[in-house]
């Protein structure tokens, strides 16, 4: 029997998908120190979902190369 190939996930997904899962298990704790690390790890998915949306925006760009033949100090 062959094993069934996992489809590739984005990053995105994979945290978005992770974040679902937490807040899940965040709903049914009562206040106490598992339920503060639940909120801790929350909050570094939201960073993570935001830093990677700003570095994949089209407006954050690699500064692009000069041409060698020219040359502005003349």
């Amino acid at each position: 029997m062959q094993r069934r190939q996992s489809v590739p996930h984005t990053f995105e997904e994979t945290i978005a998908a992770e974040k679902a899962k937490l807040e899940a298990q965040f709903a049914k704790l009562k206040p106490g120190p598992e339920l503060d690390a639940l909120r801790r790890k929350i909050r570094q998915l939201d960073a993570a979902a935001h830093l990677s949306d700003w570095l994949s925006s089209p407006a954050l760009q690699p500064p692009k190369a000069q041409n060698e033949g020219s040359n502005s100090r003349n």
